[in-house]
Parts: C-alpha cells; sequence; structure tokens
C-alpha cells in the first residue's frame, strides 16, 4: 500500500529543517564539545548538541528528548492540516533509549522524574491532547524505520485515518561511556566511509512524519513511502551482518514493487565505525551489482551525528529534500573512501547533481534490527 507523507518536522544540532538542509548543503561539521558531562571518565570528548529553549551549557533541561518530539510532532501535524479531534490518529515513537539520561540523573544527582514521563505519551498529549494512542517502540539505531513500517501496517488494516511516526534520543552518560571504551582515543570526526576513521560520535533531536493513505486526486504530498522492509538477523549483539542487511534492502524493494536499478539515491546508514561501513558498503554493492553507474550514495552523521532512534527519518526527510531540490549533501568528513566502498557514487566533497524520484533510507541496529524504506518524490 502506498502511502502519502503529508507532513513532517525535524530538529537536529544545526538546527530545525530549514536550518538543518542548508548546513547540510554547506557541509557543515555540528560537532562541538560536549557540554553535560565528566569527560575526562568518559573517552569522548564530542558530540552533537541540541541547543534547547532554556538551559545552558552548564544548566541541563530536563526530558530532553520529549521536549525536542513534541515539537516536531506538532509541527508535522499543523503542516499536515490534520485534527485528531476529529480523525482517528496515532503516535507512534521510535528511540533507542528513551529518557535514559533522565534516569541517570535521578541516580547521580537526585533530580526526580516521574516514571510515566519515562515514556513519551505525557509529551505527546501536552501538544496532541486527542490522539488516540502514543506507542513507543525501542529498537535501537533504526528505531524510527520500524516505526515507520508499523504506520504503514496500521494503515493498510484500517486501524487509523492517520498515523505519526517519529523518533527521538538525546545523549546519555552510560551510551558516551560504551562508545569511548571501545575506541583507542577521543574520537575527534565523525567520518563516515572514510579510511582511517576513528569511530562514532553521538548526535541527539527528533523527527516526526505524518502518513496517510494515498488518494486519486488528492494533493500531492511531500513523498510516498512505496515501502519497508525488515530484518532482525540476530548475528552479533553489535556486529553488523551483511546478509541481514541484503535481506532487508531486498525485503524493502519488494514491498515496494521497485528494482535496484529503479533507486537513484541512497541515504547510507554510515556511522563511521570499524564494522558499520565495510559491511554496509558490501552490501551495497550486493544488491545494487549490474545497476551501473548505480544510486548516489551519501550519509549524513558525519554532519549531524549519529542520532539512534532518530536517525532512519532523518535521512528519510533528507532523502526527500535532497530529491525535491536535486541537490544531494555531500557525506561531512569524507575525502578518501574506504577499499570496500569502490564502485559505490559516493557524494564527497560538493553537493551532486540528482535528478532521482526514488531514494533507499538505510538504518540498521544493534542486534541486527534492520530497517530499509523506499521513499517517491513526485515533482
Amino acid at each position: 500500500m502506498d502511502v502519502a507523507l503529508t507532513g513532517a518536522d525535524l530538529v537536529t544540532c544545526l538546527g530545525d529543517a530549514d536550518a538543518t538542509f542548508a548546513a547540510l548543503r554547506k557541509g557543515v561539521d555540528g560537532s562541538e564539545p560536549l557540554r553535560f558531562y565528566d569527560t575526562g571518565r568518559m573517552g569522548v570528548t564530542r558530540g552533537y548538541h541540541v541547543t534547547d529553549d532554556e538551559g545552558d551549557d552548564k544548566d541541563e533541561p530536563p526530558l530532553r528528548a520529549g521536549r525536542w518530539l513534541a515539537r516536531c510532532v506538532a509541527g508535522a501535524v499543523r503542516q499536515a492540516g490534520i485534527d485528531p479531534a476529529r480523525e482517528r490518529v496515532s503516535v507512534i515513537v521510535g528511540t533507542g533509549l528513551r529518557e535514559l539520561r533522565a534516569v541517570e540523573r535521578w541516580t547521580l544527582d537526585g533530580v526526580p522524574v516521574r516514571r510515566r514521563d519515562l515514556h513519551f505519551d505525557a509529551a505527546v498529549r501536552a501538544v496532541l491532547p486527542d490522539v488516540a494512542e502514543v506507542i513507543t517502540v525501542s529498537n535501537a539505531c533504526s528505531a524510527s524505520g520500524h516505526a515507520l513500517a508499523l504506520a504503514q501496517d496500521m494503515l493498510a488494516a484500517g486501524e487509523a485515518d492517520a498515523v505519526v511516526a517519529a523518533g527521538c534520543d538525546a545523549m546519555s552518560e552510560s551510551m558516551l561511556t560504551m562508545i569511548g571504551r571501545v575506541a583507542d582515543a577521543p574520537t575527534a570526526v565523525l567520518q563516515p566511509f572514510q579510511e582511517g576513521r576513528a569511530g562514532v560520535l553521538l548526535g541527539e533531536g527528533a523527527v516526526a512524519v505524518v502518513l496517510q493513505p494515498r488518494t486519486d486526486g488528492g494533493a500531492r504530498p511531500l513523498a510516498t513511502v512505496l515501502g519497508t522492509g525488515l530484518s532482525c538477523d540476530a548475528h552479533h549483539e553489535t556486529a553488523p551482518d551483511a546478509g541481514g542487511i541484503v535481506a532487508a534492502m531486498r525485503d524493502a524493494h519488494s514491498r515496494a514493487g521497485v528494482r535496484p536499478r529503479d533507486i537513484g539515491l541512497v541515504l547510507a546508514h554510515g556511522t563511521g565505525t570499524a564494522l558499520n561501513d565495510p559491511t554496509e558498503a558490501a552490501a551495497l554493492r550486493e544488491v545494487f551489482d549490474g545497476t551501473a553507474p548505480g544510486p548516489l550514495v551519501t550519509g549524513v552523521k558525519g554532519a549531524i551525528g549519529h542520532t539512534s532512534g532518530s536517525a532512519a527519518l532523518m535521512s528519510l526527510l533528507i532523502a526527500v529534500e535532497s530529491m525535491r531540490t536535486g541537490s544531494v549533501p555531500a557525506t561531512v568528513g569524507l575525502s578518501e573512501p574506504i577499499p570496500e566502498a569502490a564502485g559505490l557514487r559516493l557524494v564527497i566533497g560538493e553537493p551532486a547533481d540528482c535528478d532521482a524520484r526514488v531514494a533507499q533510507v538505510n538504518a540498521f541496529g544493534f542486534g541486527g534490527v534492520n530497517a530499509v524504506s523506499i521513499i517517491r518524490v513526485d515533482r
């Protein structure tokens, strides 16, 4: 079932949607020194912070992920023009960490938090009190891709008139410490598909899209979601598996009714880690073998960091903007690609002209929880 994407909003370290797209076109690296943490014991010194409306570098506002989520859900619904008081509107939020930082502050600093605020129901209903339900799914770094798939299923089953698929995550001390312990030294810059890359850095933010059934004669949507393929290969706790990734890509193509040669753009997962980049590159080479010249391939984590549960939908909106404007942003931090990426049309240095109408968006999570979406934009 083709699904119309009728409203969208996001916030990243680079700002709102318009500011983020403009900065991506300029190749801006949004990383900065970490604000709220004792970096001396974590092995991480930099990240991609969202600037909050309240608080400063020394005063960390509470429940930051939910604040951004509420803002984006309200913005997407407003753009779509739907009314939860008159229509059946459900919200599905994909997240890697929920409000884990609030739990850390409660435990370490004595800052209290209500348990119900760790779920995003209250945050969403603060701006949309009449939504039918708020569902939170935690599927690691592909979570908002899974939220998108579930939203498509709900519409196909007639269980909602519209579904808001969303994602959000804020940095947490425990997650920062984990990535710091797998690096030989603090990572200075996130460089997807770069030879000699040093590892991942965390980003944060939120994103929301409104999905409705595609109808003939209606207003032209921002994009059409043709299908989302999923796989859970359970290959390893953290290491990706090319076979599981290929399975998700082929499932997405089958559901979308497209062939590899129909796809003109790929938004890669591209984490800048030792294992993801060569594995993802190998999977892309296998799936797009024989489609010369093949799709353009770019990634955004060098600019906005690894935004965990919101990464999939953020990449999806950047794919929409790239096809709408005919300009694909370069992969920030990439100048010398890894050998495994030989043959891929990586966008390096400057934005690339693009006449693609169909794009593929990759998102992979720990445990082999993979989501790949196919979208189309009609100019």
